[in-house]
């Protein structure tokens, strides 16, 4: 058996500390230009569209696929659970739980970026924790600052007026995000529903200080198989 781990969240990480030494490897998308070690052989980049992954699995000699992307790589889940389908290897998506509001908390869920403007009043401080291919969704957030973090230095300018960019790699602390938050004058919080403990800790932050939220909302479940844990996860890979 040669598994292949679709990498890009911490728990597809742990996953692949687990299998170390089996034979198994994660792929990476590369979005991240120095992306953390892997313990498992790692290839990065993308692969070239349907027809590309089918000819990936072929050539690999791939048996079995998991699923651990992010929550919000809805299009890379939908087409691998779909390939694995058509050329009958099983799949599996590692989906971790999404975050749950608590005493404190002051969230709005919305279905994607371009409905932030609706809520956030001129002349606030927005801090994105979106990601930056998600910035053309706010291009209507004139009249506000905005403010997003990513891990990368960026390659061009930002690309509207009232925007820039914040460089900072993870993991941020809650005292971190408490201090940062402080220190920009941060009015909102805009972040996708990505679940976690690491990024959780800016929620933390926001319902310490007060900072309304906006929730971006999970893109809807698909019907093909999932698990919500690494143990889960684990066993499955066990049971191949």
């Amino acid at each position: 058996m040669t598994l292949l781990i679709l990498g890009g969240s911490g728990e597809g990480r742990r996953i692949a500390s687990a299998l170390q030494g089996q034979d198994a490897i994660i792929s990476l998308a590369g979005a991240t230009r120095a992306p953390e070690a892997q313990s498992l052989p790692t290839r990065i980049g993308g692969f070239g569209g349907a027809d590309g992954f089918k000819a990936y699995l072929a050539e690999a000699g791939i048996t079995a696929v998991l699923d651990a992307t992010h929550p919000f790589a809805q299009q890379i889940t939908a087409r691998t659970a779909t390939i694995c389908h058509q050329v009958g290897l099983p799949y599996l998506q590692f989906l971790r739980p999404a975050w749950q509001p608590v005493e404190g908390d002051q969230w709005t869920e919305i279905a994607d970026e371009t409905e932030a403007a609706a809520h956030i009043p001129l002349g606030a401080t927005v801090f994105l924790g979106t990601g930056r291919q998600t910035l053309p969704g706010f291009a209507n957030l004139a009249g506000r600052e905005v403010i997003c973090r990513q891990i990368d230095p960026p390659d061009g300018p930002f690309p509207f007026a009232n925007g820039r960019f914040l460089v900072g790699r993870p993991p941020f602390s809650v005292a971190d995000e408490v201090a940062l938050f402080s220190k920009l004058g941060v009015d909102w919080l805009v972040i996708k529903n990505a679940g976690g403990a690491a990024s959780g800790t800016k929620l933390t932050a926001a319902r310490q200080l007060g900072i309304p939220v906006l929730m971006i909302a999970r893109p809807p479940k698909g019907c093909w198989p999932m698990v919500d844990s690494i143990d889960a996860a684990l066993q499955w890979v066990a049971d191949l």
